[in-house]
């Protein structure tokens, strides 16, 4: 008789058991959803703004928006003056040493290895690059964006393209998918500083 009871008490406390269970199961999916399923679709990008006076100063010296040289350290180096490529293109703008010794040679000055990690120097040579990119291609960022990323000659080449450019001063495609998702990048940066500079 008793182990009758004993069995009868644990098939009556099998249904709350069960019970419990598939509420716990619920309430685990709910967790689960909650983090997941509701979380935001963008994530929240983190935009330095270290070296503003110096790149405020560098961009004006050389007739550029403050945003354009910011976005262009953020597509390059993340802000981190250390960098260096597989191509060793260097610093915050990472520049190629080729490049600039022949910026050096506009200021007056002789290129020294490893100077391009002082963010001064580098922050200086690369403002006076774009500067020079932009009166180059007509104050065109896609182009001159591209010409910092691929090189003057590539671009020039492709804008005498007639099926990468409509009127040879502009680039309605660019060919290259690392070219095309660096100007991107730099674009999308760029109308980001816009807003951070501004305020």
């Amino acid at each position: 008789m008793k182990r009758s009871a004993r069995r009868a008490a644990r098939r009556s406390r099998l249904p709350a058991v069960v019970t419990l269970a598939v509420l716990a199961l619920a309430l685990v999916g709910f967790g689960l959803w909650m983090l997941f399923a509701r979380a935001p679709e963008v994530t929240v990008q983190t935009y330095p703004l270290e070296y503003q006076d110096l790149i405020r100063a560098c961009a004006a010296e050389n007739d550029l928006d403050p945003a354009y040289p910011a976005a262009v350290i953020m597509a390059e180096s993340s802000y981190r003056p250390e960098a260096v490529s597989s191509a060793n293109a260097q610093g915050l703008m990472q520049l190629l040493p080729d490049t600039a010794s022949w910026i050096a040679g506009k200021f007056g000055e002789t290129y020294v290895e490893g100077m391009l990690f002082d963010p001064e120097t580098n922050i200086r040579y690369g403002c006076w690059y774009l500067g020079f990119l932009m009166k180059r291609y007509h104050g065109d960022m896609t182009c001159a964006s591209s010409a910092y990323h691929q090189g003057q000659g590539t671009v020039d080449k492709w804008l005498q393209d007639p099926s990468l450019s409509a009127d040879g001063a502009t680039l309605t495609s660019i060919p290259s998918e690392a070219t095309d998702t660096y100007v991107k990048r730099v674009l999308k940066y760029y109308e980001r500083y816009v807003e951070l500079y501004a305020a």
